[in-house]
C-alpha cells in the first residue's frame, strides 16, 4: 500500500492529495468512495492498517464501514468481505448517557479533535483493553494511532478514519508526525465535503423517486379498475429496454443504455400517466358502458321487468277470456307466451353482457342493438316509449372498451396534460428527455395516434418501448372488471394485429416476443391461469427474418 515518493516528499505527498480530492469528487458510487478515501488515507500516511467508520446518528453509534490490515491480509467492507457482525457498533455514549471518550475513535468524533498515538501499550489516556484482545487473537502489534473526524458543511461529524501503524521506508512500525496529521486532516475535509455531496445527492434522488412514485400511486388509486398500472408500467418497460441493450437486434441497431439512461427511463415509466391527475374521476372509474352516478343497465332492466308483467298480463287476461267460455289456452299459444319470455330474458342477458364493454363488439352483436332499441314499451302514464334511449344505445355500441367518444377524447387529453405537467418540469440534463419519453406511449406507428400526432421515424427507441409496454400491460391486468384476465397468447395475438395496424412498433414487439420479456413479466405480476403456452410462429406480426437473421448471426 505505501508508495515511492519522489526527492521532495512533501510536494510530491501534497500533489497526489491534489490528485485525490479530483477522484473523489467525481466518484458517485458510495461504496467505492468509501474504500478510496481509506485507501487514500493509508497511501499518504504509509499507514499498514486503518479503519473508516460511519456515524450512525439513530443509533448514537460508530459503524465499522471498513476494516483493513496489510500484514494480515484483512480487507473488509468495500470490495472485499462483508464487515458482516464481525465489530459491534461502538457507542458514542454510555448506559448513564455519559460520553464515551475512553475509546479514542469515540473521542475523536465527540470533540470533534484529531488523537495521535505514538504506542497504544503505552497510553495511559484512553481504554486499549479491545485492541489488545485483537492483537493476542492475531498475533499483530497495535503501535501507532492517527484517528481523524470528518465534518461536514455544518459541522457535524459523519465519519472518523483510524489510521495503525505507520510503517517507515525499512518496513518498522513508527509514529504517524505532525505532517501526516496535516496531509490525513486534508485529505478528511475533502473526503467530508465528497461524503457529503454523495449522500446530498442520493437524498435528493431519493427524495425525487419517492415523490414520483407517489403521484403514480395517486393516479393508480383513482381508480380501482387501474390500479397498479403506474407501478407495473416501469417494470416492464425496463425489462424490455434491457432485454434489448447492446444486442444490436435487427431494426433497434445500436441501442444501449448507461445507468443514466436506466434511470431517465424508469423515471419517465413512473410518470407516463401523470396527466391523469386531471382526469375525472367518474370516466377513470367507469367499469361498464352505462355508468355515470349509477349503473343505467338497471334502468333498462326494469323497463324489461314492465314488459315481462305486460305480457304475463296478456297471457292472464287471455287465459281469463278462455276460461270464461269453458275453454283453455291451447299449447301452441302458451308455447307462444313461453317464447316471448324466454326471448326477453335472452335480449336482457345479451344488454348485460354488452354493457361489460370487451376487447371488440361484433357488427352482429350491433346490428342486434340497433333492431331492439326500436323495440317499445308503455311507461306509467300509458306513453310508448323506445326500449333504448340514443344515448343508451351509443354507449352500448362501443367497440372496445367503456367509453363513449367524448369520455375516450377526454381521457385521451391526460397525455396532454402529461406533457404540459412535464415540460414545465426543470429536468436536469440527464432526465431532459423525460417528457419525449412518457409523452409518447400512445402515439402510433402510421401517426395517427394521440397527442403529437408522431410517427415511428419521429419516435425514439425508448418512447416506443414504453408504447408496447403500456399495451402489454393494459391487456393482461387482471383488475378490469370488463374482461377477464386475459392469457398471454391472446395479449400477444392482440398486440401482434396491433403491429400490422400500425400501432406498435414491430421490431420491439418481436423483440418482446423472441426474448420472452413477457414470460419474465407474467412470473412476476400475472395469475398463474394467464401463463399458458405461446407459439411464436403463429403470432400476428412477428418479424421472423429478423429473427432467422439473428440466428445466422450467432
Amino acid at each position: 500500500m505505501p508508495s515511492m515518493l519522489s526527492s521532495n516528499p512533501s510536494y510530491e505527498r501534497v500533489k497526489r492529495l491534489n490528485a485525490i480530492g479530483i477522484a473523489l469528487s467525481a466518484q458517485k458510487d458510495q461504496s467505492k468512495l468509501l474504500e478510496m478515501i481509506l485507501n487514500s488515507a493509508r497511501e499518504l500516511t504509509q499507514a499498514d492498517a486503518g479503519t473508516l467508520y460511519m456515524v450512525e446518528p439513530s443509533s448514537d453509534s460508530l459503524r465499522f464501514a471498513l476494516v483493513q490490515n496489510d500484514q494480515l491480509k484483512i480487507h473488509l467492507g468495500g470490495s472485499g468481505q462483508p464487515v458482516g457482525d464481525n465489530f459491534p457498533l461502538i457507542p458514542l455514549h454510555l448506559e448513564d448517557n455519559s460520553p464515551n471518550e475512553r475509546m479514542i475513535v469515540a473521542w475523536s468524533v465527540l470533540n470533534k479533535k484529531t488523537a495521535r498515538i505514538k504506542d497504544a501499550y503505552d497510553e495511559k489516556g484512553f481504554d486499549f483493553s479491545g485492541t489488545r484482545a485483537f492483537d493476542e487473537q492475531t498475533g499483530y502489534r497495535s503501535q501507532s494511532f492517527l484517528t481523524i473526524p470528518l465534518l461536514n458543511h455544518e459541522g457535524e461529524v459523519i465519519a472518523a478514519l483510524q489510521l495503525l501503524n505507520k510503517l517507515n521506508s525499512a518496513g518498522q512500525t513508527v509514529e504517524f508526525d505532525e505532517e501526516d496529521q496535516g496531509i490525513a486532516e486534508s485529505l478528511a475535509s475533502q473526503a467530508a465535503v465528497a461524503l457529503t455531496n454523495r449522500r446530498l445527492i442520493d437524498e435528493l434522488r431519493t427524495l425525487f423517486d419517492s415523490f414520483t412514485q407517489v403521484i403514480a400511486s395517486a393516479i393508480d388509486s383513482k381508480s380501482a379498475h387501474t390500479g397498479a398500472h403506474c407501478r407495473r408500467v416501469p417494470d416492464v418497460t425496463l425489462m424490455l429496454a434491457e432485454a434489448a441493450n447492446g444486442i444490436n437486434f435487427p431494426g433497434l441497431e445500436g441501442f444501449s443504455m448507461s445507468e443514466e439512461d436506466r434511470y431517465e427511463l424508469k423515471t419517465a415509466a413512473w410518470l407516463h400517466d401523470c396527466g391523469k391527475v386531471v382526469t375525472p374521476h367518474h370516466i377513470m372509474e367507469k367499469s361498464t358502458k352505462l355508468e355515470t352516478l349509477v349503473d343505467r343497465i338497471d334502468f333498462i332492466a326494469d323497463r324489461f321487468e314492465i314488459l315481462r308483467r305486460d305480457l304475463e298480463v296478456a297471457k292472464l287476461k287471455e287465459e281469463l277470456a278462455a276460461s270464461k267460455q269453458g275453454q283453455s289456452l291451447d299449447k301452441a299459444r302458451l308455447d307462444f307466451y313461453d317464447q316471448l319470455e324466454n326471448q326477453l330474458k335472452d335480449d336482457l342477458a345479451f344488454l348485460k353482457t354488452a354493457n361489460t364493454g370487451g376487447e371488440f363488439m361484433a357488427d352482429k352483436h350491433l346490428t342486434r342493438l340497433a333492431n331492439l332499441s326500436k323495440e317499445g314499451w308503455i311507461d306509467l302514464n300509458g306513453q310508448r316509449k323506445t326500449l333504448l334511449s340514443d344515448d343508451e344505445l351509443a354507449n352500448l355500441s362501443i367497440r372496445r372498451g367503456t367509453l363513449n367518444q367524448d369520455e375516450r377524447k377526454i381521457m385521451e387529453g391526460h397525455m396532454v396534460h402529461t406533457l404540459a405537467m412535464l415540460e414545465q418540469l426543470p429536468f436536469p440534463r440527464h432526465l431532459q428527455r423525460v417528457p419525449e419519453y412518457a409523452g409518447g406511449h400512445h402515439e402510433r406507428m402510421d401517426g395517427k395516434g394521440y397527442p403529437s400526432g408522431l410517427t415511428r421515424e419521429q419516435m425514439s427507441i425508448p418512447a416506443r418501448i414504453m408504447g408496447v409496454a403500456d399495451v402489454f400491460e393494459a391487456l393482461t391486468a387482471h383488475e378490469r372488471p370488463y374482461k377477464k384476465p386475459m392469457p398471454l397468447s391472446q395479449a400477444l395475438t392482440i398486440m401482434g394485429r396491433m403491429v400490422e395496424d400500425n400501432h406498435l412498433d414491430p421490431d420491439i414487439y418481436t423483440l418482446f416476443v423472441y426474448k420472452k420479456v413477457y414470460l419474465d413479466y407474467a412470473k412476476k405480476h400475472l395469475r398463474e391461469e394467464q401463463i399458458d403456452e405461446v407459439d411464436i410462429h403463429t403470432l400476428p406480426g412477428i418479424q421472423l427474418d429478423s429473427i432467422n437473421n439473428l440466428h445466422a448471426r450467432s
